[in-house]
């Protein structure tokens, strides 16, 4: 599923922006609301369902509300077999299925959306350059896209001979990466910012993982297409349905 898909909310109003609305001690909202959260709050929850993560800079007023409450969140979220997961050092906030005790599976409103080789790639580039620049101090990551495309060719394979293909390919991994918040700045731009979130959606032991199998698939076959087939050993993420 795409980063912007939609878990359905049947019968709910927008609030739009008013003040004064949202300020009323009432959590009612439309006739027969039976909702325990305030208009912020669902705000929030919304948020979260729709997006892989949110972040202090991407939703500011829906991020200030769940700092400062994580409770009645987490409790929603709980009820849909969810888990919220707030890091706030690097100010992100996602959501996670769980797993019951004991093994199985609970009823799931996600599934698992495979990145492509040139975004796993990409990926793991960010993550690594964000963490050395961490290291040396540096509170904001900066890349330029020319560095991002010559990063991905020099893991193309020998076989690999359709160079025009293959830049294609990475000029979408890029626009898919700023589309999902990893890459802040304009779509056009040559220089981006990383979010720090990149650390949430890739921590170190799966930074370890991906590093092996970009260093495995640089010899394999590709498909018809030129592109790498993205298996189980590729990074997934969750999102509703």
């Amino acid at each position: 599923m795409s980063v912007d898909g939609v878990f359905p909310v049947i019968g709910a109003v927008d609030g739009g922006d008013d003040p004064e609305r949202e300020s009323t001690s009432s959590v009612a909202l439309f006739e027969g609301d039976e909702g325990a959260l305030e208009l912020p709050q669902r705000r929030v929850l919304v948020a979260l369902l729709k997006q892989r993560f949110i972040t202090a800079r991407s939703h500011p007023k829906e991020w200030k509300t769940l700092v400062a409450n994580p409770r009645p969140i987490r409790s929603r979220l709980n009820d849909l077999f969810l888990d919220l997961h707030l890091d706030v050092v690097r100010e992100v906030a996602y959501k996670r299925q769980v797993v019951p005790e004991g093994g199985g599976r609970f009823p799931t409103l996600l599934h698992d959306t495979a990145w492509s080789r040139e975004e796993t790639a990409l990926m793991v580039y960010l993550r690594t350059r964000s963490r050395s620049e961490e290291a040396a101090g540096t509170s904001r990551s900066f890349v330029e896209r020319q560095d991002m495309l010559d990063h991905v060719a020099a893991l193309r394979p020998a076989h690999a001979t359709d160079h025009v293909a293959d830049g294609r390919r990475t000029m979408n991994a890029i626009e898919s990466l700023n589309r999902a918040g990893l890459l802040i700045g304009a779509s056009t731009a040559d220089r981006f910012e990383i979010s720090p979130a990149i650390d949430v959606v890739l921590p170190l032991e799966r930074l370890q993982e991906l590093l092996r199998w970009l260093q495995g698939t640089a010899g394999t076959q590709t498909g018809e297409d030129g592109s790498e087939p993205v298996t189980d050993d590729a990074i997934s993420d969750e999102d509703v349905q």
